[in-house]
């Protein structure tokens, strides 16, 4: 589509992680190369915000986890949504781009599809997981699906759903040819060392599962291999003082380097990668590192949750090759025991790392689509349909 660069477009726009920042800040690029006076509302990141998104509250008032989290939060997240709706209708916004966060930005689609403005949901929730009927609302309620996985768009065919996929930005940002003994060195790690990056999650509600899991599994490994040493990247400065809570109770000394922020950067230097299931392991799986994956939440959350859960696996790596490349381990299985042997097997065994990291080469390469342009051309052609097309008949935000 040509460059429009008088069109007067505005974009409603919300994303409610980091990780959804980084996606955003990638469209509004995208989307500015088509349409540079464009302008962008909603709620972002820092990223987002350099790109040229106006945010109304700050990112992190959207980032809960579990259900009491929510719940403890509920009225907050119901109030902001409501100034939300209400700007939308005033700045008279051509299209709304919700940036996963699905129980937020969900209910707002809804709402503003109702008056007429067209809507787009980019990264799909894990309705192919759990809670399945929830494809009827997102095919009442999206325009559009933008998927980053090519099955989560297999799914939502079946179901008549407007999809496109688009790719993983990842897959574009990451070379797949990464130096990693130049990674390793940047950190100070010497040769012969055996570096596994540990990820314990970038919210409270992870950590306070995942820390103390991933300790006591540090501690194990480090009592088999005294040439292991660990890194591992906090998120923020909360997380970072949380793991050190942590990390004071026990007393054995550990090879640990914290850095701030810097995953992506401490996982290339790693030789192995000890992660809680997320979108860490995609990244972790793109920097072509072995790993072993782990996931814990609370009891009552595991209780109410996971007769809903449909899938077999709970690492991208093993949703994307559709069985068990990359050893998982959920809930009472994760261990410290357990994930300690595993790693440990992953050292002892270099074929089956090469094998394991061939796997993630192939993936690596279906999912490098330049996911941002993708996306900014499936937003486009929606939008052609409807520009100006709802603006004399916008209700109220009720």
């Amino acid at each position: 589509m040509p460059q429009q660069a008088n069109t007067d477009i505005t974009v409603g726009i919300v994303a409610g992680e980091m990780s959804g920042d980084q996606l955003g800040a990638g469209l509004i690029r995208a989307l500015k190369s088509r349409w540079p006076d464009a302008r962008f509302i909603g709620i972002g990141g820092p990223a987002m915000m350099d790109a040229g998104c106006d945010s109304l509250f700050p990112i992190d008032r959207l980032s809960v986890m579990g259900i009491f989290a929510v719940l403890g939060r509920l009225r907050e997240l119901l109030n902001i949504r409501k100034t939300l709706k209400r700007c939308f209708l005033e700045q008279k916004i051509d299209v709304f781009i919700g940036i996963d966060s699905p129980d937020f930005n969900l209910p707002l689609e809804g709402f503003l599809k109702q008056r007429g403005i067209k809507t787009v949901h980019y990264v799909s929730p894990t309705v192919w997981a759990w809670r399945q009927k929830r494809v009827f609302k997102i095919r009442r309620d999206v325009d559009l699906m933008l998927t980053l996985l090519p099955f989560e768009a297999d799914f939502y065919r079946r179901f008549d759903v407007p999809v496109r996929f688009v790719g993983h930005p990842f897959a574009t940002d990451i070379d797949p040819d990464i130096d990693h003994e130049r990674a390793k060195r940047f950190w100070d790690f010497a040769p012969v060392d055996k570096v596994v990056a540990v990820m314990p999650g970038s919210r409270g509600g992870e950590l306070k599962y995942m820390g103390p899991l991933f300790l006591e599994t540090m501690r194990l490994v480090y009592i088999m291999c005294p040439q292991v040493r660990f890194i591992v990247p906090l998120a923020s400065a909360q997380r970072r003082q949380q793991f050190e809570q942590q990390m004071s109770q026990y007393d054995v000394d550990l090879p640990v380097q914290m850095v701030d922020g810097h995953a992506r950067e401490a996982m290339a230097a790693a030789d192995y990668v000890l992660a809680t299931s997320g979108t860490v392991t995609l990244e972790a799986m793109l920097l072509k590192r072995p790993m072993v994956v782990a996931f814990r939440w609370g009891a009552i959350t595991h209780a109410i949750l996971s007769p809903l859960v449909k899938n077999k696996y709970i690492a991208l790596p093993n949703l994307l090759a559709d069985e068990e490349i990359a050893p998982e381990f959920l809930q009472e299985k994760a261990t410290p025991e357990a994930l300690a042997r595993e790693l440990y097997s992953l050292m002892q065994n270099k074929e089956r790392c090469r094998t394991m990291q061939a796997r993630f080469d192939d993936i690596h390469h279906q999912l490098n689509l330049n996911a941002s342009t993708q996306a900014a051309a499936a937003v486009a052609e929606l939008l052609e349909e409807n520009v100006g097309g709802w603006r004399a008949g916008a209700g109220s935000p009720g």
